[in-house]
């Protein structure tokens, strides 16, 4: 059975007015009576719609500037009323109370204002919807007699279906509508705890609520049997992978987003570097195989590649800043294969390139750097989440410790800045060796430091020669074997977090050796 339920009457208050009048034409057109509020009355008598106030139906005039217009029984009567039930309509005829058969309400553009640059709390506060969620949530209980409208996006399917059905909406129909209702409320709900959340103190609250929103269907997980999907914080506002247009290319993996998610991390940090400017990242496995900073983003991908071009083959690549034709010619050039490319935006050039070469590449446009209101991040594990404060502490070579050796170059503390940037995004164990804002070579996911020393020298190989090399670890030396795995391969500099029982070894080694020493302070795990 169909459960057709003819529309009679309709409740249109809308705050984004993307093709109302059309679809409110729509309804007029089958005789259904239209009543409204506010700007959206003023919208459909301009264009001719007859409409019924809703002060004429309730008798009571919108207060409080507009806060209480739809607050009132005769309208949430009209909407719960179950028709079916003669005590109900019973109540409705004594208290005269109209029933209302369809709903179209979107909200008050909190999760746009909070966005904002420079938005007041006032300012915020003043989007927080509160009639329009109430009213979804009234006709969505009832959708046994009600329709719920809430995006442009199913004005086509309703007005599709009303004259379909001579005026009538299907139970089907309407049940998939209150699902949507639903779903929109608690995301709207779950922005503004959010938002107001993050404007307290404390960032662990007592009972942590999450509320995520399907973004699509992924081709599988880590692996083929695993099914996946993903979802995006309607709280995020940064640069996100999540979020970002795919532009072309084959359905983008869960593999891909983890990959493209901790090279937008690290390339994003190495572009806030004192002085900014471009960078690139090439990710395996969510570790950085190549990393670079450099004059023009072209030159940064070349020198990323180029510290791992064995490992860099069917890798994700990250640009801190606009693919433009010469960063895509150099990304084409030889016998490269990418499967994904992060970039800030890709010009028509860029994609143009990009895409005859690599038809199943995905390029993702994450858009330009911003604040990400996000102070925390949270990992699943069986029975639970962890939640910690993202690793957000800044990488600043000025707050570096000479602790043994001579001084640093100007040139040496960048070089330092930049790799420990660099360790601090890839698995512990980790140490990373480079030259000229440059990964050379890394040892990550390691069980003990030793083996990372050993690893990145390995990896490093020649390009170790000729240049100034710079080691970086995220944690301290426990013994001093390390150190000397890195300093007989040519590290002229080694910088690491230190508090070591054994700190004094390291530092003889290299007051022996004549090598900088540097502390950070800070240590950079990440499991």
């Amino acid at each position: 059975m169909l459960g057709l339920v003819p529309v009679r009457r309709a409740l249109l208050s809308v705050s984004d007015k993307t093709d109302l009048v059309p679809f409110a034409k729509a309804l007029a057109s089958l005789g259904v009576e239209i009543v409204s509020t506010g700007g959206t009355a003023a919208a459909l008598t301009a264009a001719g719609i007859p409409v019924v106030t809703v002060e004429q139906l309730t008798g009571h005039p919108e207060i409080l500037d507009g806060r209480v217009k739809t607050l009132h029984p005769r309208i949430h009567g009209g909407l719960l009323g179950r028709r079916n039930l003669a005590a109900h309509l019973a109540a409705m005829e004594t208290h005269g109370i109209p029933p209302i058969d369809l709903v179209c309400v979107n909200l008050y553009p909190f999760e746009r204002t909070v966005r904002a640059e420079g938005v007041s709390e006032p300012e915020a506060i003043e989007q927080i919807d509160i009639g329009g969620p109430a009213i979804m949530r009234s006709a969505a209980k009832n959708f046994e007699f009600v329709a719920v409208v809430t995006s442009p996006a199913q004005y086509d399917r309703v007005a599709s279906e009303l004259l379909a059905h001579d005026g009538c909406t299907t139970r089907a129909t309407r049940a998939d509508l209150a699902a949507a209702a639903f779903g929109r409320t608690a995301e709207y709900d779950a922005a503004i705890s959010g938002w107001m959340g993050r404007r307290q103190a404390h960032a662990f609250a007592e009972t942590l609520r999450l509320t995520y929103v399907g973004r699509q269907m992924l081709r599988y997980g880590e692996n083929p049997h695993q099914r996946a999907a993903s979802y995006r914080d309607p709280n995020a506002a940064g640069p996100s992978v999540v979020t970002g247009e795919v532009l072309g290319g084959k359905q983008i993996s869960y593999n891909n987003i983890l990959d493209a998610a901790a090279g937008l991390e690290l390339a994003l940090d190495l572009r806030s570097i004192d002085p900014p400017g471009p960078a690139a990242a090439v990710l395996k496995h969510t570790n950085a195989c190549g990393a670079a900073r450099a004059a023009t983003l072209a030159e940064a991908f070349e020198r990323a590649w180029s510290g791992d071009p064995l490992a860099a083959f069917g890798g994700v690549v990250v640009l801190a800043g606009t693919a433009d034709r010469a960063v895509a010619e150099a990304m084409v050039s030889g016998s490269r294969f990418l499967e994904v490319v992060v970039a800030d935006r890709f010009d028509a050039d860029a994609a143009g390139i990009l895409g005859e070469r690599w038809p199943n590449a995905r390029l993702v446009a994450v858009g330009p750097p911003g604040d990400d209101p996000s102070p925390i991040a949270i990992r699943s594990v069986p029975g639970g989440l962890l939640v910690q404060d993202r690793d957000t502490h800044p990488v600043d070579p000025d707050d570096f410790r000479l602790a043994a050796g001579p001084a640093p170059s100007d040139a040496m503390r960048r070089d330092a800045a930049f790799l420990v940037s660099v360790v601090k995004h890839l698995k512990s164990n980790a140490v990373v060796v480079g030259a000229d804002e440059t990964l050379r070579g890394m040892g990550a996911g390691c069980v003990d430091r030793l083996q990372a020393c050993r690893v990145a020298v390995e990896k490093a190989g020649d390009r170790l020669k000729g240049r100034a090399i710079v080691a970086a670890s995220d944690a301290f030396f426990p013994f001093a074997d390390g150190p000397r795995v890195l300093l007989d391969a040519g590290v002229r500099c080694l910088v690491h977090p230190g508090g070591s029982k054994r700190d004094e070894d390291t530092f003889a080694l290299c007051r022996e050796r004549g090598v900088t020493c540097l502390l950070t302070g800070v240590r950079h795990f990440r499991h």
